[in-house]
């Protein structure tokens, strides 16, 4: 089903949302080649800020609320969990809790 203009009216919120919350700043920090996937922790605000933003988007797609394609032609999803994934992985790991960030990661998975 192709996305509809209720899919592209909430995503232009969802773009308002990432502008508030200091998105585009988070992306940068995340993609710069002094990050660390590996070393990466959810203390961190940049990750902690995308992790946020993923897993509503994710779990907007995921209840059928908002247009995947629409979501992964605006956003690089894949691109954004494979640098921030691997410290919401740990973080599963340490609470016991596997569901953590499971929307964002399942979208970004396709």
């Amino acid at each position: 089903m192709p996305a509809t203009y209720d899919d592209a009216n909430l995503v232009m919120q969802i773009v308002r949302w990432g502008t508030e919350m200091g998105l585009t700043d988070a992306v940068m920090t995340v993609l710069a080649d002094e990050f660390d996937p590996e070393t990466a922790s959810t203390d961190d605000p940049s990750v902690l800020k995308i992790l946020n933003f993923g897993e509503v988007v994710g779990t907007l797609v995921n209840q059928d609320v908002l247009d995947r394609g629409l979501v992964l032609d605006m956003w690089w999803m894949q691109g954004l969990w494979s640098r921030v994934g691997p410290a919401a992985q740990r973080q599963r790991e340490h609470l016991g809790e596997p569901l953590l960030s499971e929307n964002f990661e399942k979208l970004a998975r396709g």
